[in-house]
């Protein structure tokens, strides 16, 4: 059976996800490898999301050490696998998304897929969102219809949730079809303000969180902006909610507890996710969450007493590990660009139909 390589870098900026997967009419996990990001690199990534001195050249080499680093991590994913790259079908590869403004027409990741193929002898399949974007569409969140391929669309509501630097929804429902749309900020907020005020790359469990109180007055501000009220289909990113978006709506209230603004910041994800999900499907049973939200006990005990009536867990309930779903989606959509498979969904994305994603470089 046809084996694939799924290598996601999302908009959290810890690392590269390397997932091996077998694909038939199904899809299955079988090795997982995760590289960190070195912190320099971070660092330029990071600084490459907002316009900056010789983007062109900065791009270029990040975009060299990143594949550099991808390579690295698909050869240890090999040897620990017993694999050889002859074995690979293709590698999906989702590369760094610097800017994403589909409402200007463009969206970009790098990544050099023609390096990456050249490094590891395997086809490469890349640039899955810009048909989408070309299409009319948003070009995220690409994942529903990978999630309706996993979990299939079910009886009862259900809904599966993916909580990286943002969120997106996936709604699976045999009545409505699958839908699905990004809901803001994911673990964005809480990473930039714990970075920002202790040094920190993350809040561990959402335990500095549960140490504040939520300021309702911020809260309030922080979800007046336009982005909470639009209706999908609608993607977001680092060009929206970023930590100067933060401290400008701070403002005075800078001078609040540290502890107070992250628990505030949590409520936001969990508020906004709740809300968006309430709005759009009604009666949602069932809510399967992954990425890196999912290992946030806070937030998951947030997001389920905001949603009494419906089942919030991790999709580790299902039997799937919620870190390595998104790296799957992207090999198993480097499997649907070369058996000519539309995998965007007009009614998540907006596009005006369905389109084979993804370009094509041959090993």
């Amino acid at each position: 059976m046809p084996l694939y390589i799924g290598v996601m870098s999302g908009t959290s900026l810890d690392g590269l996800d390397v997932a091996l997967i077998e694909q038939d009419a199904d899809t299955r996990l079988l090795a997982t490898h995760y590289t960190p990001l070195p912190a320099d690199l971070h660092k330029e990534l990071l600084a490459l999301c907002s316009p900056g001195f010789d983007e062109v050249a900065r791009v270029a080499l990040a975009e060299q050490r990143w594949v550099e680093l991808a390579a690295q991590g698909v050869d240890t994913l090999l040897r620990q696998a017993g694999k050889s790259a002859t074995e690979i079908r293709a590698i999906g590869s989702h590369g760094q998304t610097i800017r994403h403004e589909p409402c200007r027409g463009f969206t970009v990741q790098i990544g050099n897929p023609a390096l990456l193929a050249e490094l590891t002898s395997i086809t490469v399949v890349s640039d899955f969102r810009r048909r989408d974007v070309a299409a009319g569409g948003q070009g995220a969140p690409l994942v529903p219809a990978f999630h309706e391929a996993l979990f299939g669309k079910q009886e009862l509501a259900c809904a599966v949730l993916n909580i990286g630097g943002f969120g997106n929804l996936s709604l699976l429902s045999c009545e409505e079809g699958t839908g699905g749309f990004d809901t803001g900020p994911g673990n964005v907020l809480m990473d930039a303000w714990i970075k920002h005020t202790l040094g920190q790359s993350y809040d561990a469990d959402g335990r500095w969180a549960a140490s504040g109180t939520v300021d309702e007055s911020l809260l309030g501000a922080l979800l007046a902006d336009p982005f909470f009220s639009t209706q999908g289909p609608k993607s977001t990113g680092r060009e929206t909610f970023n930590l100067d978006w933060l401290l400008t709506h701070l403002g005075d209230r800078e001078k609040l507890p540290a502890e107070d603004i992250q628990a505030t910041l949590l409520e936001l994800t969990a508020r906004s996710i709740s809300t968006a999900l309430q709005q759009s499907q009604q009666g949602t049973r069932q809510l399967w969450v992954c990425g890196g939200g999912a290992h946030n006990s806070q937030l998951m005990a947030r997001l389920q007493a905001l949603l009494p009536g419906c089942r919030v867990e991790s999709t580790k309930a299902m039997g799937i590990d919620p870190d390595w779903i998104e790296a799957m989606a992207f090999g198993w959509l480097a499997h649907c660009c070369l058996e000519g498979i539309p995998a965007n969904r007009p009614a998540v994305t907006g596009a005006t139909g369905l389109r084979v994603l993804g370009a094509i470089y041959p090993a």
